[in-house]
């Protein structure tokens, strides 16, 4: 499917110079003189390789055909993350590099959507809240400002994530998967 080059927004998949790419930042710039154009930071999906490219809004960019299917993740060893399709109970597995941080948000029947191009598994996309434990927190300092004043916590899972001062150790909280950054606190 062919999409205007201003059209490109960061977690897009596009087809560019005989690659397939995904889009990790996008910037709209309108420059005193000449033609606005998108300023595009790309990742190769096979490569592994980052490239800055400019387009113009008037060029066409041909945006990548997934196929976008849910699976439950099973668990996880030293080769990759496994994950089992809820109508025919068939299972995959994907390396754990394309994966990265979101690793450690994975728990077991967990819901995940999975994007596949030719039969090749390309990227998963997590729920957007999930509900995490904390292992450890600082203590709040009396007298600290209330305003806005976050502490440093660690989850369960390993991540290290900052808190407002009310939460304490065993709290469960709801973590927004795509910023890695606290909701809520869950009662």
């Amino acid at each position: 499917m062919k999409i205007q080059g201003n059209e490109i927004k960061p977690g897009m998949i596009i087809e560019h110079n005989n690659d397939y790419w995904t889009v990790l930042k996008a910037q709209h710039v309108k420059p005193g003189k000449g033609g606005a154009f998108n300023q595009v930071e790309l990742k190769s999906l096979t490569k592994g390789t980052k490239s800055n490219q400019r387009f113009r809004s008037s060029e066409n960019v041909e945006r990548a055909q997934l196929e976008e299917k849910e699976f439950n993740f099973l668990y996880s060893d030293d080769n990759g993350c496994f994950f089992m399709d809820p109508e025919s109970f068939e299972q995959i597995s994907i390396k754990k590099d394309l994966l990265g941080d979101k690793i450690k948000l994975l728990t077991e029947n967990l819901k995940v959507t999975i994007s596949f191009l030719e039969e090749n598994p390309l990227s998963i996309d997590l729920p957007t809240n999930i509900e995490c434990e904390i292992e450890s927190t600082e203590g709040v300092v009396k007298g600290q400002t209330a305003a806005s004043s976050y502490k440093p916590a660690k989850l369960k899972n390993g991540l290290d994530i900052m808190v407002p001062p009310f939460i304490e150790e065993g709290n469960k909280i709801i973590l927004d998967t795509r910023s890695l950054e606290y909701v809520k606190k869950v009662n």
